[in-house]
């Protein structure tokens, strides 16, 4: 086993942010590993706390760009696949049957800061300049439109 990529990467991980990590669940770590393992465009995770994967992935020079559903919810809307409504009731139905409790107004919030406004990775602006100016919206219009429904 210790000769497969993914045990390398992990321990690598691991050792170089022994301090995040601490002694708790080493989930985040194997996600993580995995992810860079595979070579994965993106992660989609509900694990948002430091050290998690989430914040983990935004935080290393890395090319998997991590979501949250919200995130997911948020993008499906803006690029038209869904309207106000629908990414609203969709994000109250799983916020509602798991036990996250998230305000979608604060994880709207937070995509336009890691978007937009202080992005953790500049490559993540960029990115989603490039999704509006191929998809063809203004993603100002769109995200007001969105808030005023929160």
């Amino acid at each position: 086993m210790k000769d497969l990529q993914i045990y390398k990467i992990f321990e690598y991980n691991f050792s170089e942010n022994r301090n995040l990590y601490g002694t708790g669940d080493l989930g985040e770590v194997y996600a993580i590993s995995l992810a860079q393992t595979l070579g994965a465009y993106s992660l989609v995770t509900d694990d948002t706390k430091q050290g998690g994967p989430y914040m983990s992935l935004l935080q290393f020079e890395d090319n998997v760009m991590t979501f949250t559903f919200a995130d997911v919810l948020i993008l499906r809307y803006l690029v038209g696949d869904a309207d106000e409504n629908q990414t609203v009731n969709d994000f109250n139905m799983i916020n509602n049957s798991s036990s996250l409790n998230w305000s979608f107004k604060s994880q709207v919030s937070k995509f336009i800061k890691r978007f937009l406004k202080d992005p953790y990775r500049n490559e993540d602006k960029e990115w989603i300049l490039d999704l509006t100016a191929k998809k063809g919206f203004s993603i100002k219009v769109k995200l007001e439109a969105l808030s005023k429904l929160l």
